[in-house]
């Protein structure tokens, strides 16, 4: 059943409810994490899943609450035994800096370590990451402070898409990404630069015309404020869900 979990909501500072916004799709073949912060085994053990089936990592850009648990996931999988290859993808930018931060931690040193494979995305619209039979996988630039990617998961059984735009001022690549997909997850940090509000992520989503809207990376605890799904309202008339910790998406 290819699904996909939302393993954190939170923006850049996560509560005891809310970890950073990251999450995992779950197909037959394969499971790959978007973004790994936090401890990785750890959530995906509360979600009901096996790290071990874990096959490829997107990582989509270099900030801590989005890449600070790929050593850590890294290191676990390799004292816990794992002999598997992973695949990690990201852009140029992003993956010369995680294998940078891996080489402080000298993990070239590190004996029997399994095949990671790192696979560079070029920086434009629409490059083809992942191409399987569970899902197909594109990502596009998007608008923050530091080189980014969007998602765009076509699943091959159900023919439904999930579009994700990560971190991003509001763009046109976002609506080109998403364009008439099933689910759009975009971010609700608030108007600032590099960022959206709710008001403008459902701009996004009428402007693609997505089936429905998903709001993450909004403010938790102490932070939050507002109504963010009525905020959205003002601007998509569609169906509109906060974003939860350790919520499920069924794409059957």
């Amino acid at each position: 059943m290819p699904r996909v979990i939302i393993l954190g909501s939170s923006n850049a500072i996560p509560t005891r409810g809310s970890e950073n916004t990251h999450m995992v799709i779950v197909g037959k073949e394969r499971m790959l994490l978007v973004d790994s912060v936090s401890n990785p085994i750890l959530r995906l053990e509360e979600a009901g899943l096996d790290f071990n089936d874990l096959t490829d990592i997107i990582v989509t850009h270099f900030h801590p609450d989005h890449a600070s648990g790929v050593p850590l996931l890294l290191m676990d999988m390799w004292l816990m035994g794992r002999q598997k290859p992973l695949n990690i993808y990201g852009l140029h930018y992003t993956l010369d800096r995680v294998e940078g931060l891996m080489g402080l931690y000298n993990w070239s040193e590190w004996p029997d370590f399994f095949p990671v494979i790192f696979h560079r995305i070029p920086s434009k619209e629409m490059s083809e990451v992942l191409d399987c039979p569970d899902f197909k996988i594109y990502a596009s630039p998007v608008r923050h402070m530091i080189p980014n990617i969007g998602l765009r998961i076509e699943f091959n059984q159900s023919q439904k898409v999930m579009a994700y735009s990560c971190d991003t001022e509001p763009c046109g690549e976002v609506v080109r990404l998403s364009e008439g997909a099933d689910v759009l997850i975009h971010e609700a940090t608030g108007e600032s630069p590099g960022h959206s509000s709710a008001k403008q992520a459902g701009e996004i989503a009428t402007k693609a015309e997505v089936g429905k809207l998903y709001l993450i990376h909004y403010p938790t605890g102490k932070f939050a404020k507002g109504d963010l799904m009525a905020e959205a309202q003002t601007s998509f008339p569609g169906e509109i869900t906060l974003a939860k910790d350790f919520m499920t998406l069924d794409f059957r």
